[in-house]
């Protein structure tokens, strides 16, 4: 029998569809593109596997391609939460790690070198854990009451991962994400746990 003191429930992590930028492999963070053609079929086939009705919360990123992937997945009852914003790249925002890597005459990696200010100021690993801590209390306190689902961008997902198993900010470096994929988070003998990560939707 489990002890009733054991903390349960899950964390879905939704990646929203594809974008021009995703597909090319541009760092999309502040720039608010939409979905492609492809990106909103991948949402739709979201609906399959996923029922509104399993979760408690329902929390998206301000950015419309994650608000609309939840919206084309049937989630109707959706709160904005400001913290899943992805990463600010600053001044490699739009550009690939190629060309960036290119630029600087070594492999570059977001997650330990970080970005410098551009347009917008940027954010260093340390910035997007913070973010990724406060979304995690706020989906903490909701799950006695039921499942979490979050709906958000590659790099923010990847923090909060990486966050609820209490690794350091710098180790996203590890993981990878691809467009409209499903990850989860949960609990293994009381314990944070990841139970799936960057799974395809599978009908």
């Amino acid at each position: 029998m489990n002890d009733s003191t054991e903390p349960t429930g899950r964390i879905v992590l939704v990646r929203h569809g594809e974008t021009e930028w995703s597909l090319s492999g541009q760092h999309t963070g502040t720039t608010d593109l939409p979905l492609t053609e492809r990106g909103e079929e991948q949402a739709r086939q979201l609906r399959a596997v996923l029922d509104p009705a399993d979760f408690g919360l329902v929390l998206s990123s301000p950015l419309r391609r994650a608000q609309h992937t939840a919206e084309l997945a049937g989630f109707t009852d959706v709160t904005i939460e400001p913290d899943l914003t992805e990463w600010d790249y600053g001044a490699y925002e739009g550009r690939t790690t190629a060309d960036i890597s290119a630029e600087l005459g070594r492999q570059w990696d977001l997650w330990n070198d970080g970005v410098p200010a551009g347009d917008t100021p940027g954010e260093s690993a340390a910035d997007v854990r913070r973010r990724a801590d406060v979304v995690l209390a706020r989906a903490r306190e909701a799950l006695p009451q039921g499942d979490v689902i979050l709906f958000a961008h590659g790099h923010m997902l990847r923090a909060i991962a990486i966050a609820w198993v209490s690794l350091p900010p710098e180790s996203g470096t590890i993981f990878a994400l691809s467009t409209s994929t499903l990850s989860e988070l949960g609990f293994e003998h009381g314990r944070p746990a990841i139970r799936k990560w960057n799974a395809p939707i599978a009908h």
